[in-house]
């Protein structure tokens, strides 16, 4: 990319502008808003085009209405993209719950836009691996899908294995590099961690046992789904859940209530 002045600079000239047709068009943006920081004189636009010099808010507001271009893509070449909030968003955790607008403006993100024929919404599956193609769509909250320190996941239709807390149709975030299976030292089930995990009968979502030569794959006690011991060369643990993104309010019946033990049917 071109440095940032440079960048200006090739803007301005496209359009046939001199920089002193820049100061009076600038003169005009700052007497409407009658705030002589939107003005732009010839001496400081040729620092911002060849010094590097750094153009105040204003100006940076200023040169995008002369140049006709988006102000995000003029912050995007100072390296303020804003198409980064939603994935700097869990950088910083405020104490109270709150409204939050922070993902109001943003114009687009890079989600999956085709998927593999042979995806299969009824079974969990490994996301990242079903993506053949990203594009970029106005949906913010989706950016983090593109960041390549994570594995994503889908909890398929008909996996009830860690229902209530990953009900099916989830999407799920996993960290591989906690591939580690943890024992102890959680407070509850809701700190215990689960893991994606992949068997030769697919991918599932479960907390891990680890023996000394089997894996024990544990579902949720609300769970129809019973608990299953594979062998350690059979399954592979992928990493653990970190994150997940459902749906609330939406009612399911297992998929066959018949097999299900007694008082886990009584559960339903």
């Amino acid at each position: 990319m071109l440095p940032a002045g440079k960048s200006l600079r090739t803007l301005r000239e496209k359009l046939g502008l001199t920089m002193r047709d820049v100061e009076n068009s600038s003169a005009r943006i700052a007497e409407r808003y009658r705030n002589e920081e939107f003005s732009i004189p010839p001496s400081r636009l040729s620092d911002i085009e060849t010094k590097g010099i750094l153009p105040s808010i204003y100006r940076l507001y200023t040169l995008s209405v002369i140049y006709r271009r988006d102000l995000r893509e003029l912050m995007s070449w100072y390296g303020v993209d804003l198409n980064n909030t939603a994935a700097d968003l869990g950088l910083v955790s405020p104490p109270k719950s709150h409204v939050s607008d922070a993902l109001a403006g943003l114009s687009s993100v890079q989600v999956p836009v085709r998927m593999d024929p042979g995806f299969d919404e009824r079974r969990t599956t490994n996301l990242g691996r079903m993506v053949e193609q990203w594009g970029l769509v106005p949906f913010a909250y989706l950016a983090q899908l593109a960041n390549s320190e994570y594995t994503y996941g889908y909890v398929g239709s008909e996996d009830f294995t860690m229902y209530p807390i990953l009900p099916p149709g989830s999407f799920i975030q996993v960290d591989e590099s906690r591939n580690k299976v943890v024992e102890g030292g959680w407070r509850s089930e809701y700190e215990r961690p689960i893991y994606f995990v992949e068997t030769r009968d697919g991918y599932t979502c479960c907390w891990c046992t680890v023996g000394r030569e089997d894996l024990i794959l544990q579902s949720h006690p609300l769970s129809p789904v019973q608990p299953k011991v594979v062998r350690n060369s059979q399954a592979e643990v992928i990493g653990q859940v970190v994150g997940i993104a459902m749906k609330l309010g939406e009612w399911r019946s297992y998929p066959d209530v018949s097999r299900v033990p007694k008082e886990r049917a009584a559960l339903s």
